[in-house]
């Protein structure tokens, strides 16, 4: 079974890995006779991997190699699962022995910590469910309590409940792949990458993830797209920029769920990929400006086009400077600002009112393109509007703590 082109154990070994836990072995159970599964030869190197085959139950092997060890705390994960890789940090700092089960049936999962021996009754124990099950009856570990576990993504703007899935099967494979897909989608975000782009995201995910495409490769080629777009807004050629535009725009939502479901995110793709969200909407802007300015800097639109890159900008301070303060995203403020990313001034909800402009131009007759000036002056209007709101927001939660 693959999830994303990954196995499950390669995903729970990349899992631990990136979480950077202070461990002085790990140990992958086998069944005697087994082979030992191949891996990168990056994940061996990183990981200090040991390889355990023993006979018998899972209970009893796993008593034979909590004995071999000098008391030190053991965390017991089965390959088969897909863990949520927060509760590997929560269950790493823990103290004492800990477990955490969920599912039904075929789908029971478990995660357990162990301090010391292994219960008696545990060791006849045949899967790791029944094991954690021995454990919290004989009163050798206590239940996870979610109400001590901090459920918000920082990065996501979101709550995600902790996840413990269980891959037995086809069909809950497909089911964990659409539940990882879903929850890396951030809380507030444009209604275009909401409503509209997910399936084309899904359909270019799964065999990007299968080919081990590299998402660096995913954000390059949207560079590209976005710098090929500006000379064709500027020259009024609407059809191939927009196409170029959209393009790029589904890119941005591929690159960064490929990196993080594939585990191979990096310092260098985030400042690409967050570099270029930055950077390239004013000059897109500009070059809408100069071509319903007629191909001229004297006009209008081009000078609209200058006043929206300078209240660009404030808006964007304005977030950074929300996020010193508070600790989080300022559409994360409230559930008013949840509700307000969707339509706040941002290159995906400008991009389709000017599409929706230039469409209607072409499809009514009239002078010019009047809708699409039109248009965007009210793209700079609402971006004013927006960076009067965030304003507001960053000066009432100045001195608010909201995360951490």
């Amino acid at each position: 079974m693959r999830i994303f082109g990954l196995s499950l154990l390669e995903r729970l070994l990349q899992s631990l890995r990136r979480e950077g836990l202070a461990m002085s072995e790990v140990r992958v159970a086998l069944a005697a006779g087994d082979l030992i599964p191949a891996l990168p030869p990056a994940l061996g190197e990183a990981l200090p991997l040991s390889w355990s085959h023993r006979e018998g139950p899972l209970g009893q092997r796993l008593a034979a190699d909590l004995g071999e060890t000098s008391g030190e705390p053991w965390l017991v994960l089965a390959a088969d699962t897909v863990i949520d890789a927060r509760l590997l940090s929560h269950f790493a700092r823990a103290r004492g022995s800990l477990a955490w089960l969920t599912g039904e049936g075929a789908g029971r999962a478990a995660l357990l910590r162990l301090e010391g021996r292994l219960p008696e009754a545990a060791t006849a124990a045949g899967d790791l469910p029944a094991v954690a099950e021995a454990a919290l009856a004989s009163g050798a570990a206590k239940e996870l309590a979610l109400s001590e576990f901090d459920a918000y993504l920082v990065k996501l703007r979101r709550q995600l409940p902790p996840y413990l899935l269980r891959v037995c099967d086809a069909p809950s494979r497909d089911r964990v792949e659409r539940f990882l897909f879903w929850s890396n989608y951030k809380g507030s975000t444009d209604f275009l990458t909401r409503y509209v782009y997910p399936p084309l995201v899904w359909r270019a995910l799964r065999p990007l993830a299968r080919h081990r495409v590299h998402p660096n490769a995913v954000t390059l080629l949207g560079v590209a797209a976005t710098f090929a777009a500006v000379p064709f807004f500027a020259s009024g050629a609407w059809g191939p920029g927009l196409a170029l535009a959209y393009f790029m725009s589904v890119l941005d939502s591929v690159d960064g769920k490929l990196a993080r479901l594939t585990f191979t995110y990096s310092t260098l793709g985030d400042v690409l990929d967050h570099g270029l969200d930055i950077v390239h909407p004013p000059v897109w802007y500009m070059a809408w400006g100069y071509a319903l300015s007629g191909g001229t800097t004297h006009a209008s639109p081009f000078a609209a086009s200058l006043w929206l890159l300078g209240v660009y900008t404030l808006d964007r301070l304005c977030a950074l400077a929300f996020r010193w303060r508070t600790g989080v995203s300022i559409h994360g403020a409230t559930p008013l600002d949840e509700r307000l990313r969707t339509f706040v001034s941002r290159r995906n909800p400008n991009l389709a009112f000017l599409t929706l402009a230039l469409g209607a131009d072409w499809l009514v007759p009239g002078p010019g393109q009047a809708l699409a000036v039109a248009a965007f002056y009210g793209i700079v209007a609402w971006q004013v509007a927006c960076f009067a709101w965030h304003a507001e927001r960053v000066v009432r939660f100045w001195n608010t703590r909201l995360a951490g």
